[in-house]
């Protein structure tokens, strides 16, 4: 059954940071189908707390995979909890995160990404097994100098540029002072090597001052401004809610210094692409349910909890996967983990269990195979449900594969499963193998649906009939 969208408490909060901070403007985000941030804003003269209870109405089907034009008419109601002071904008402007509803029943979006993360927390709560998700994305990026792409009927091309692009050690434009990392050996020499140790400790700030707190940050193994800033874990819905934050902030903050940040999973050919690899645990009260006596210090639930990814990961993929080019990432042999296997401290293989603390609070699982065009709502969802299934059903991961994947011979790997080697080949999975996602009316058919029928029409089909610019030209702002 779909949940009416109640008034949130908060309201006086709200009402008192206009107010405390001058606000001019109140800036209403919220999230399309595919992951993006889509928004509107209304003045503080226009903007009152009524609006928490009877909601702000927009046209719905000019959004990524929602209404149809006869049913156009949706409600956003604004979450209080999600208020932060943007600092971008030159007119004092609050930003809040907003949950979507019908106009009629005022009963929750199936088709809001929010609502399925919401879900997922909500079932997970229901089944006994834990009260809470916790998740950390390591999201990768590129921080470029210069990006141009077009195409038409008789050309096509994408060009893309960086300052320390090791492609520019011969250049004889403006002053070359060398210093630029080497293809595939960014990780992590000091400056002057690294170029970008300001504009990240400034996109680090900044997220800090909206209140996200941030563990790392550093250069990535790429050429050309590869970059991984990560942020303290937290539960399911915030997690998600900061990802969108942390894009937001990121890309913002590159404008400012001139430059420009993509997530594409994999912008550059010969060199690393950027993955998201996802660290999760599950906790009842203040006990981590992940720390037991197994293998790499697991427990009987976390081993249950890997089995469920590494089964239904060819589904999963569709959506931490959810690019054509996410499989130019997804190469057998290179940088990502294809095989499903888990191992402990071993970045070839899709599941990793760190091994930095024997302290039980540190105690979770890594799955390595996400991207960052991931939309997290739906993909963390996913991953959690995924894993539940493995403990509902006690699946068996079999034994730890602890050898470099990488070196192992397809003889040797006989036997062992794979990520798909397309868009096309993981949405068929879905297709195909959806059941324990609809537990708990988490995800529903008609999401499901929308889903793989958007990807299919909009980007396989897209693609395949326009040569190869036009992924780019898909992909660059995801």
């Amino acid at each position: 059954m779909a949940s009416k969208i109640k008034a949130s408490s908060g309201v006086e909060k709200v009402m008192k940071m206009i107010k405390d901070h001058s606000v001019k403007v109140v800036d209403l985000k919220f999230t399309d189908l595919i992951g993006q941030w889509q928004h509107f804003s209304v003045t503080t003269t226009e903007f009152a707390d009524d609006i928490f209870e009877d909601g702000i109405g927009f046209d719905g089907s000019s959004i990524r995979g929602f209404q149809k034009i006869h049913e156009s008419d949706m409600l956003l109601f604004p979450d209080p909890d999600s208020m932060f002071l943007d600092p971008f904008t030159a007119v004092p402007t609050l930003s809040l995160t907003c949950d979507i509803a019908d106009p009629i029943t005022h009963e929750s979006y199936s088709r809001d990404p929010r609502h399925v993360a919401k879900k997922a927390e909500s079932y997970l709560k229901s089944t006994g097994i834990a009260d809470a998700a916790l998740f950390g994305p390591e999201p990768e990026f590129f921080i470029l100098d210069s990006v141009r792409f077009d195409q038409s009927h008789h050309f096509g091309y994408y060009y893309l540029d960086s300052e320390e692009g090791f492609w520019n050690s011969g250049s004889n434009g403006k002053q070359n002072l060398g210093h630029k990392p080497r293809f595939k050996e960014g990780y992590f020499p000091a400056a002057p090597i690294d170029s970008l140790q300001d504009i990240r400790s400034d996109m680090v700030l900044t997220l800090e001052s909206v209140g996200i707190p941030v563990e790392v940050h550093h250069h990535e193994v790429a050429t050309a401004g590869q970059t991984e800033i990560d942020m303290r874990r937290d539960v399911l819905t915030k997690m998600a809610d900061n990802y969108l934050v942390y894009k937001y902030i990121t890309k913002n903050v590159a404008k400012k210094y001139g430059k420009t940040v993509t997530f594409m999973p994999k912008p550059i050919f010969g060199d690393n692409g950027s993955g998201m690899h996802v660290h999760q645990s599950l906790w009842k009260g203040s006990k981590p349910l992940f720390a037991g006596n197994g293998y790499a210090g697991l427990s009987e639930m976390a081993m249950y909890y890997i089995a469920g990814l590494l089964k239904h990961a060819p589904a999963l993929c569709a959506f931490t996967n959810p690019t054509t080019n996410s499989y130019k990432r997804l190469v057998p042999g290179f940088e990502a983990p294809v095989n499903l296997a888990y191992s402990q401290r071993n970045r070839s293989a899709s599941i990793r269990i760190p091994m930095y603390s024997s302290n039980p609070k540190s105690k979770r699982i890594e799955f390595r195979c996400p991207d960052p065009t991931c939309n997290p709502y739906l993909g963390f969802a996913a991953m959690l449900m995924a894993g539940l299934d493995g403990i509902i059903n006690k699946i068996d991961p079999g034994k730890p594969l602890d050898k470099d994947i990488y070196d192992m011979t397809p003889e040797q790997l006989r036997g062992v499963p794979s990520t798909p080697a397309s868009l096309a080949d993981s949405l068929e999975a879905l297709r195909n193998e959806h059941e324990f996602l609809l537990r708990g009316d988490v995800f529903s058919e008609d999401l499901i649906e929308t889903w793989i029928d958007y990807k299919i029409d909009k980007e396989v089909k897209s693609i395949q009939l326009r040569p190869h610019p036009f992924e780019f030209m898909l992909y660059y702002d995801a």
